[in-house]
């Protein structure tokens, strides 16, 4: 049992790591602080350590929420019902981030993406994978879906499985691996992946593609908001101060 419950531990402490830093990111929203800021002073205090702690969109990956709903089963099997609602609102905190996301999306763009092409950049949970399992991005584009908006999805590498994945909706889903016709008329982009090639597209070329005014929601933080926002986007990173030019 010590065995069992240590990797399930290990796991469900990681995802906790990550939601309660997302959760501190909204609050930095709101109060105009900088996430990034936070995890850094957090994590110089040896008792906490600096890893898992880059807000984002949310987690994903085959083994964090399955782990987490085993860890809670458990707790419940055995009538510590208290224990499992705690470890069910991490899973509850990552799916809140995930639909947070979008609903940035959508006040940030006059209350309505109805008929407005969205540019999904990024499907894979993570970068330099084609692994989509539990990805935050299955979420996001359904939820554009459900706002009526015309989605489009980029990745390098997980475009057969996000196909998979939205088999339901590919009518309504275009899949397109070439970033620069994916943002083509986009009236926004929104990062999903980290995945390293996004940090060094031409965004002059994508800003002069783009409908306007042209949007960019980083759900990773990988983007240098500044230049961009000189460029003449509107900037809306995760945890930090929008840079819009409405």
């Amino acid at each position: 049992w010590s065995s069992e419950l240590s990797k399930l531990t290990a796991n469900a402490f990681l995802a906790q790591r990550i939601s309660s830093i997302n959760s501190i990111s909204a609050l930095c929203e709101k109060t105009e602080a900088d996430v990034d800021e936070v995890a850094f002073a957090i994590g110089k205090d040896s008792r906490i350590g600096s890893k898992f702690l880059n807000a984002s969109v949310g987690f994903g990956g085959s083994c964090f929420k399955k782990d987490i709903l085993n860890l809670a089963y458990l707790c419940s099997y055995y009538g510590l019902e208290e224990p499992a609602a705690y470890w069910e609102s991490v899973v509850d905190l990552n799916e809140w981030q995930e639909r947070r996301f979008v609903r940035k999306m959508l006040t940030t763009m006059f209350n309505t993406i109805s008929d407005k092409k969205i540019a999904v950049l990024g499907f894979a949970f993570k970068a330099d994978t084609g692994d989509t399992r539990e990805s935050p991005a299955i979420t996001v584009v359904r939820e554009l879906l459900e706002e009526n908006a015309n989605v489009v999805v980029s990745d390098p590498k997980a475009l057969k499985n996000a196909r998979n994945d939205l088999s339901d909706v590919l009518d309504r889903v275009e899949f397109e691996e070439d970033v620069y016709k994916a943002v083509e008329g986009a009236h926004a982009l929104a990062i999903v992946t980290e995945w390293k090639e996004y940090k060094d597209l031409d965004f002059d070329r994508i800003l002069a593609s783009m409908k306007k005014p042209a949007c960019i929601f980083d759900g990773r933080n990988i983007l240098n908001h500044q230049e961009l926002f000189d460029k003449g986007f509107n900037v809306f990173p995760i945890g930090k101060s929008a840079m819009s030019h409405f």
